[in-house]
């Protein structure tokens, strides 16, 4: 069995690693608890996923589309590994890394990667960011001797993003440094092209692995689909994990569309829209009584503090709608919420509802 989590976290109640947002989105209520964007899938995504369903009878082939992400990343096709989805990068990761002697997770944040490790039956020590500082990362609390450390960026669900150069100071030779940026993509700066902070394109830091997924902006969680970014001959022991046609031919078409530079463009466009869909949120959650908004919110989601939030989300629930809980995140504890940011009629709407719970 895998040991006990090592660090200040063990001595308190284990948190539900295996769960997420979608056991909180009961048919019926609106999602607020799930982080995918819903929204009609453009044609030029929809056409080639349909048209792929003419080709299952051939075994996939992921050669097109990993040299479409590869491309779009600025990387040779052999720094690319095609997964089904984030989560399976981080199952391969754990299992490929049989060697590893001091894996360490940063948290709060997403919970499959120490899931994951604890699964392959490594013992997994914890750094919890400290919520008085916003979940900023400090370098220096990550274990010098720590040869796997797992963080994301920007953070699910702080919605943290960390300066790039601050996460590039964890990368150091004999230690694989995992960087989730699953939700990279829903980022932004006015002015600015790119992504904030993203290390995909880097190729110089020593043992980094950037994950990635494409279900968040486009909707595709159904789909499964996600890749790695790393040197060669450490994403080609992950591909030995991995058992094989792992990604479906739909799943690859979506990934060849997805790194189309018109595609890159809509993407940019999206995630500007974002940031003013969360300005409006995080303005209106800063409004109402005993509510905290964490650190400075950069994702497709906001983190609130607020008493009595197991009995607030229970109230929404009756009110018909899902927010996601956050003690199931180590580092976190019951007066957490996970918000999804939505259009501005939604937020409000579900401001109105929320102001009328904490009144009562």
């Amino acid at each position: 069995m895998p040991a006990a989590p090592t660090g200040s976290a063990a001595a308190l109640d284990e948190p539900d690693l295996g769960h997420h947002g979608d056991a909180e989105a009961t048919p019926g209520l609106v999602d607020l608890a799930v982080n995918v964007r819903r929204a009609p899938m453009p044609d030029w995504l929809a056409d080639p996923i349909t048209a792929a369903l003419g080709d299952l009878a051939a075994y996939p082939d992921p050669a097109p589309a990993r040299a479409a992400v590869a491309h779009r990343h600025e990387r040779p096709p052999e720094e690319v590994l095609l997964t089904a989805g984030a989560a399976e990068g981080f199952v391969l990761i754990a299992r490929a890394l049989t060697g590893v002697r001091h894996p360490v997770v940063v948290h709060p944040q997403f919970t499959e990667p120490e899931a994951a490790l604890r699964a392959a039956g490594h013992r997994v020590g914890r750094v919890l960011l400290d919520p008085a500082d916003g979940f900023r990362l400090d370098p220096a609390r990550v274990p010098d001797d720590a040869d796997l450390v797992m963080i994301g960026n920007p953070t699910n669900p702080t919605s943290v993003l960390h300066p790039a150069d601050t996460i590039a100071a964890l990368a150091r030779p004999g230690r694989v440094l995992v960087v989730d940026e699953a939700f990279a993509d829903t980022t932004a700066t006015p002015g600015a092209d790119g992504e904030p902070e993203s290390l995909a394109a880097r190729r110089d830091l020593p043992g980094l692995v950037v994950v990635r997924s494409l279900t968040k902006t486009w909707g595709l969680a159904g789909l499964r689909i996600g890749y790695l970014l790393g040197d060669s001959a450490l994403l080609a022991r992950f591909a030995a994990a991995q058992p094989l046609w792992a990604v479906s031919t739909p799943a690859l078409a979506a990934a060849t569309a997805c790194a189309a530079p018109a595609a890159v463009a809509a993407e940019r466009a999206i995630a500007a829209e974002l940031a003013a869909d969360r300005d409006h949120l995080v303005a209106r959650l800063s409004g109402l009584p005993g509510v905290r908004v964490a650190g400075r919110p950069a994702a497709a989601f906001v983190l609130i503090h607020t008493a009595r939030a197991a009995e607030v989300r229970e109230r929404l629930r009756a009110h018909g709608w899902a927010v996601r809980r956050g003690d199931t995140f180590p580092g976190l504890g019951p007066d957490w919420l996970r918000i999804a940011v939505r259009d501005r009629g939604t937020t409000d709407a579900f401001i109105e509802t929320l102001a009328r719970i904490l009144e009562a």
